[in-house]
């Protein structure tokens, strides 16, 4: 897996890697990951501790067109996990 705040970069990754990328767009409102954050880091960027902090002092390209799109703010650990198995196995990328 691949993380990357910018389209270019998912771009080479998508030409890199093929058929079998699949980018996910996980989506979730700025103030959860903040309440989501047992580590602090959300506060370290805040007060400058933490440079170039994607959200914070960085910027995020969000995607155009993401084979999934979970709202992780609105949906459960399962729906998410149901909609990924969902997506594997109607691509005929896992089978049971």
């Amino acid at each position: 897996p691949i993380i990357s705040p910018f389209r270019e970069s998912r771009k080479l990754a998508r030409e890199k890697i093929g058929k079998y990328f699949i980018e996910i767009y996980i989506k979730c409102a700025l103030e959860i990951c903040i309440k989501r954050d047992v580590k602090g880091h959300y506060a370290k960027a805040r007060r400058g501790e933490i440079p170039e902090f994607t959200g914070i002092s960085a910027p995020y390209e969000a995607t155009e067109s993401p084979e999934l799109h979970l709202k992780t703010d609105e949906l459960t650990l399962k729906d998410c996990t149901d909609k990924i198995i969902e997506y594997l196995l109607e691509h005929k990328i896992i089978s049971c």
